[in-house]
Parts: structure tokens; sequence; C-alpha cells
């Protein structure tokens, strides 16, 4: 009973909100996966842990739904929709929250709508342009820009006057895509000329 309770105690030290079974694993040093599975499930029943999906858990229902999203696949960040509304480049809302991912999926979990979209590997490992948020990661206004670019060669943007151009045509390079460089001299130029 001691053990369980220091084990509990360990799991809620942890600044995460939301924790996947390797970081359970970690936390409570087991390498036994049926020892894993069970302490897991002890947890689930002592309600001192959520199951949001497969995987993946949430110490209380307060928790971050970007840390979640980005929890589902690793490595993921968020990045699209999501952080161009944030840095104030489109205006409009959406309540699905979107991910750069090494897939392409939608799903809902715990009400949550997610969708992922595929980015090359030598882009989605690359740290260039993207911000740690503590207990998820976000692509700042320009990586967002060229990752939305790259996908969707004329996507409508409300507002690029918080761009970076030089930012961007430094980042450009890392999407080894002479398209994108184009698209993004052409954005630029109209841009200017508005």
């Amino acid at each position: 009973m001691k053990s369980a309770k220091r084990a509990i105690g360990k799991l809620f030290q942890s600044p995460k909100t939301i924790l996947t079974n390797e970081d359970l694993a970690l936390i409570l040093s087991e390498n036994n996966r049926d020892n894993l599975k069970a302490k897991i499930s002890y947890y689930i029943k002592t309600k001192a842990l959520i199951r949001l999906t497969r995987g993946v858990f949430a110490k209380s229902r307060d928790y971050e739904a970007r840390e979640l999203a980005t929890s589902l696949y690793s490595p993921a960040y968020i990045s699209f929709e999501t952080a161009l509304r944030e840095a104030g480049l489109i205006f409009q809302h959406y309540d699905t929250i979107f991910v750069a991912s090494r897939r392409s999926k939608t799903m809902m979990v715990d009400k949550q709508v997610i969708t992922f979209r595929k980015l090359k590997d030598p882009v989605l490992y690359n740290p260039a342009g993207i911000a740690n948020r503590g207990s998820y990661s976000l692509a700042t206004a320009e990586r967002a820009f060229l990752d939305t670019l790259y996908l969707f060669p004329d996507y409508y943007f409300d507002d690029l006057g918080p761009i970076d151009w030089d930012k961007c045509f430094d980042l450009v390079k890392i999407y080894g895509n002479r398209q994108l460089v184009y698209r993004l001299t052409k954005y630029q130029k109209k841009y200017a000329g508005s």
C-alpha cells in the first residue's frame, strides 16, 4: 500500500497533465510490460488516472488539450490553423487542434477533434521555428506559415503583418523545396504591394 501511494505521489509530481505508457514506465521505473499494465489498471480503478485513449492518460479532467494533441504521436508540434490563429495570421476560429506529425489523420479524443497533417521527416525533426511551451511545442508564426504553404500552395491568410520575412527565408531552407521558395517570394511580393 505504501509503495502504491509513493508511486501515485511520483505521478502527481510530474508537471505533465498527459501521460503515455512510456511516460508511466519511466516515472514508475517499471520495465516489465505486464507489471506496468497492472499498475495502470490499478490507477484507473482508483481514479488516479483517466484513460483518454489507448496508451494515453490524464491526471485529471483539467488537462492541457494541446499537450494531449502532441502526445498521441511523436514527434509532433502544434502548427497550421491553430498556430496561425494564435499568431494573428488568420482570424477564423477552429475548435480542432492542428498538429504537424508523421501521419495524416483526424481523430476525436475525449470530445477534442485533432487533425494531424503529415510533414516529411527532415522538416518534422528540425527544431528551427518551433517554440517549447513546456508541455507541448508550438510553431512560430513563420514556421506555421511555411508549413501551411508547403501543404496548401494557395492558402488565404487574413493578415501577413506579423510575419518576419527574413526569418521565413532562413526557415524555408529546411523544406528543401524550390516551389515553396517560389510561393514564399510570391506571398512576400503580394504583401509588400498591398
